[in-house]
């Protein structure tokens, strides 16, 4: 959920957030729709005391994501069932400043998984910019 928390802030907050990294995160749109897998009763089973909102319905945020201002990085692993790739691409679609980065084989966890495929990218996407002072 943290990708949640991120965008919020993001767009609230542009002069805050220089640069911004999602990684398989719902972001604020339809997972579902999507072709995700309804993971919440699972969560709430595996976690009774988690705060409740984590795996509550989620209001849409399109409106938030396209006041993204930050350069954004969007990594997705291609075999994830919790937030497909369908995601990613929704999410580069609404965010002004985005690029989907896709890891071959990558799961949900592809961050865990594979940080030799994820830091990499996120090492890039952090670096100063030369032509900005």
């Amino acid at each position: 959920m943290g990708g949640l928390v991120a965008v919020r802030v993001a767009a609230r907050l542009p002069e805050r957030v220089r640069r911004l990294v999602l990684v398989a995160t719902s972001g604020g749109v339809d997972v579902r729709g999507l072709g995700g897998a309804d993971w919440a009763e699972d969560y709430r089973r595996e976690y009774p005391n988690a705060a409740g909102w984590i795996s509550a319905e989620q209001a849409d945020q399109s409106d938030e994501l396209r006041r993204i201002a930050a350069p954004t990085l969007l990594i997705w692993g291609d075999r994830d069932p919790t937030s497909p790739v369908a995601v990613g691409r929704d999410l580069a679609r609404l965010i002004p400043d985005a690029t989907l980065r896709v890891i071959p084989g990558g799961t949900h966890n592809l961050g865990h998984d594979d940080p030799a495929a994820v830091g990499p990218l996120i090492a890039a996407h952090l670096r100063p910019d030369p032509r900005v002072s």
